[in-house]
């Protein structure tokens, strides 16, 4: 089963969606603003994509940088941040049997259902 971990207000993560959408394929969406990530979760995400904690973070999000920026952060304190600010991570996340991409951009996941 293809999984979208998506937020409905970003237009990258809109744009994901849709290729999944014409792409034929079932898939479930997750709006993980709503329903945020475990630390579990996040960790199998991560492995999946193949990237470390920070390389999922949008560092540009104003928490970021009122809270974040500039700190010297372990892999599991970039996790909790993720956890608990979930507007940090970066989107859409498409997750594809072992295989997962980071929409961005979203042609990416075109790659991926292929």
């Amino acid at each position: 089963m293809i999984k979208i971990y998506h937020n409905p207000r970003c237009g990258k993560s809109r744009e994901g969606l849709a290729i999944l959408e014409n792409s034929g394929n079932d898939f479930e969406i997750i709006k993980y603003l709503e329903n945020v990530p475990t630390k579990k979760e996040l960790e199998a995400i991560l492995k999946v994509l193949g990237i470390i904690p920070m390389e999922l973070v949008r560092t540009n999000e104003a928490i970021w940088k009122e809270k974040f920026k500039g700190k010297s952060m372990t892999d599991d304190e970039v996790i909790a941040a993720m956890i608990a600010f979930p507007k940090l991570i970066e989107r859409p996340i498409v997750i594809k049997d072992n295989k997962g991409v980071v929409g961005r951009p979203p042609e990416k996941i075109k790659a991926l259902l292929n």
